[in-house]
C-alpha cells in the first residue's frame, strides 16, 4: 500500500494568494480568502529507484515523493488544503518523457489555476505558454468544497455531488503519457459525513462502509507496461498509436498478493494504463464470483448494484465491495482480466477464458475485531433532471485527421478555447467517436450525468455522476453538464494519454 501523505506544519517560503517570486508564474489563487488552506502539504517530484519485481533489476522510476505510485492523500470536505508541488527531476534528463511537469487533480473541483492544465507546466528552466515563468515549484490549493457551493452556502455546497475516490497525475502538454508510464500518478480520497471513513460511526446518515485507508479500504490502481530483454521499462514515445503492455502492475508490482480478514472489504479500482481498458472478475476454484458495485469514477451510485465483472476504460474507477466471510481459511481468490485488447484501436470485445491473472488474494485470517461495516441500500442520491427544460447544446467529434488525433476536426491549441461556457448554465453535450477507435472522453472540473448512450438510458453502473465517458467506435453518448463556482480554463480530452499527447484535446474556458 501506499504510504498516506502527512501535512506538514508550514512552507518555506509562506504560500499566499499570489505566487512567490520563485514559484511558477501562475495566476493568483482565486478562491483563497474564501476558503483559507487549513493543512499543508509538500509533495517532490523526484528521480529514485524502484522495483516491480524481484526477478527485474531495479530501476529509475519518477515518482511523487520518489516511490510509485505516490502517496495516497486522505482529507476531508470542509478542510481547504495547500499542496506545494516541487519540480526535482533531472533537467538533464535523456530518454522518454521531459522533466516538466503539470499536476492534475483528476475530476477535482478545483480552481482552474489549480487544476494541472496542460499548458501549465514548469521546471527552473522552463515553462508553457500559460505561465508567466518558469519556478522550482507550484502551489495548488484545494478548497475542498462540493459543487455549487454559490447555490448552497451554508452547506459548502450540495452535498449530492460530493465525491470520493480522486487520482492525481502528471498532465504536461504531449508528454503526459510518457511521465505518467514512468510513475507520476497517485490517489487522493476525499470524505464526507455521509462516506465518513468510519464504518463504527453511528450518527444517523453514515454509509459505515469498509474504513480504514490501506487497511480495509483498498486503493488499487492497474496499469500495464512493456519491459525490454534487460528487464527495463519500454516506451516509445513517437508512436501515435501507443503500445499495450504484456505485464500488469497492480500499485506498482507485477501481478502482486494481497492477504485479508473474513470480513468486507472495499477495493477502489483505477485503470491508470495508456490506453488498455479491461474487464475484471473476481475467481475462486476457477468460478467467477459476485461482488457488489458501490461507486463510478470519483462518486458513489444512489444504490448498490450486484454484479460479476468491473470494465474500466482508461482513467475510469469502479468502487467495490467484497465480502470475504464467506470464503474459508486459506482460499486464495484472483482479480482476473478477461478483456482482450490487443492495440491502440481498443478492446476487440472478446472475452478470454481464463483471462490473466492480474493480483492474488489470500484470506488467511480471522477478523481482528467483529466487522460493523455494511453495504446501505442506498448511498448517495442524485439530484433530479427536468428534460423539459430548454438547454444550450454542443457537439464533439473525436475523430482522426492526417494521422492526428482530433477533436471536432482540430488539434490542441492550448493558448485558444474551443468554447466559452458561461458559469452556471447547464448545457447537454453529444460525444461522438468516429472512426475504428475507442476514446475514453474525460472532462475537468465537475462531474456529469449521462442522458443517453446511443439513444438508449445508461445502464446501472453508468447511471451516477461520471467525469469519463468510454466512446465505441460510432458511440454517441449524450450528457448534461454544468460547471459551477470557479471561471478560467479548462480541457476535455482522450484519455488515451497517447491520443492526448498528439492533440486529442480541447480548452474550453468557463466565464461569469
Amino acid at each position: 500500500m501506499p504510504p498516506i501523505k502527512e501535512p506538514v506544519s508550514g512552507l518555506s517560503p509562506e504560500p499566499g494568494e499570489y505566487p512567490d517570486e520563485k514559484e511558477a508564474g501562475r495566476l493568483p489563487h482565486q478562491a483563497w480568502s474564501r476558503f483559507p488552506p487549513q493543512k499543508f502539504y509538500y509533495l517532490k517530484v523526484e528521480e529514485k529507484e524502484h522495483e516491480f519485481h524481484p526477478e527485474l533489476p531495479k530501476q529509475k522510476i519518477w515518482g511523487y515523493d520518489g516511490i510509485t505510485p505516490g502517496p495516497t492523500f486522505v482529507v476531508k470536505y470542509g478542510e481547504p488544503v495547500l499542496v506545494r508541488i516541487e519540480n526535482a527531476l533531472p533537467l538533464d534528463h535523456v530518454g522518454y518523457g521531459t522533466p516538466e511537469i503539470s499536476t492534475h487533480l483528476h475530476n477535482g473541483h478545483t480552481p482552474s489555476e489549480s487544476d494541472g492544465f496542460p499548458g501549465d507546466y514548469y521546471s527552473e528552466r522552463k515553462c508553457g505558454s500559460t505561465l508567466s515563468r518558469p519556478g522550482k515549484f507550484k502551489d495548488h490549493h484545494y478548497p475542498n468544497v462540493c459543487s455549487n457551493f454559490t447555490g448552497y452556502p451554508d452547506t459548502g455546497g450540495d452535498h449530492n455531488l460530493a465525491l470520493g475516490t480522486l487520482w492525481y497525475h502528471d498532465h504536461r502538454m504531449e508528454f503526459t503519457a510518457p511521465n505518467v508510464y514512468r510513475g507520476l500518478a497517485g490517489f487522493y480520497l476525499i470524505f464526507d459525513e455521509l462516506d465518513c471513513d468510519d464504518e463504527n460511526d453511528d450518527h444517523e446518515g453514515a454509509l459505515r462502509l469498509p474504513s480504514g485507508v490501506g487497511k480495509y479500504d483498498i486503493p488499487l490502481v492497474f496499469q500495464d507496461r512493456r519491459f525490454d530483454s534487460g528487464g527495463y521499462l519500454y516506451f516509445d514515445q513517437l508512436d501515435p498509436e501507443g503500445i499495450v503492455g504484456d505485464k500488469f502492475l497492480v500499485n506498482g508490482k507485477i501481478q502482486p498478493f494481497f492477504s485479508v480478514e473474513r470480513r468486507k472489504y472495499r477495493f477502489r479500482m483505477l485503470n491508470g494504463s495508456p490506453l488498455r481498458f479491461y474487464e475484471f472478475y473476481l475467481v475462486y476454484q476457477g468460478v467467477d464470483q459476485s461482488f457488489v458495485q458501490i461507486g463510478n469514477d470519483g462518486n458513489l451510485l444512489p444504490a448498490p448494484v450486484t454484479t460479476t465483472k468491473l470494465r474500466l476504460g482508461v482513467a475510469e474507477r469502479g468502487d467495490l465491495i467484497v465480502d470475504f466471510s464467506q470464503y474459508p481459511l486459506g482460499s486464495k481468490l484472483y482479480i482476473v482480466n478477461k478483456l482482450e485488447h490487443l492495440d491502440g484501436r481498443g478492446p476487440t470485445g472478446t472475452i478470454l477464458n481464463p483471462g490473466t491473472q492480474i493480483m492474488r488474494i489470500d484470506v488467511d485470517r480471522e477478523p481482528e475485531s467483529p466487522d460493523l461495516s455494511r453495504i446501505p441500500a442506498v448511498l448517495r442520491p442524485l439530484p433530479p433532471i427536468d428534460l423539459r427544460k430548454s438547454r444550450p447544446e454542443r457537439r464533439f467529434d473525436f475523430g482522426r485527421l492526417n494521422n492526428m488525433w482530433t477533436v471536432n476536426d482540430k488539434l490542441f491549441d492550448e493558448t485558444k478555447p474551443i468554447a466559452s461556457i458561461k458559469r452556471g448554465v447547464e448545457e447537454i453535450w453529444t460525444l461522438r467517436g468516429k472512426g475504428s477507435w475507442s476514446h475514453p472522453v474525460h472532462i475537468h472540473f465537475e462531474e456529469m450525468r449521462i442522458l443517453s448512450r446511443n439513444g438508449r438510458p445508461p445502464p446501472p453502473h453508468e447511471a451516477g455522476r461520471k467525469d469519463v465517458f468510454v466512446l465505441s467506435p460510432g458511440e454517441e453518448v449524450r450528457i448534461l453538464v454544468c460547471f459551477r463556482d470557479f471561471t478560467g480554463k479548462y480541457v476535455m480530452h482522450c484519455h488515451n494519454t497517447v491520443h492526448e499527447d498528439h492533440h486529442m484535446m480541447a480548452r474550453f474556458d468557463v466565464v461569469a
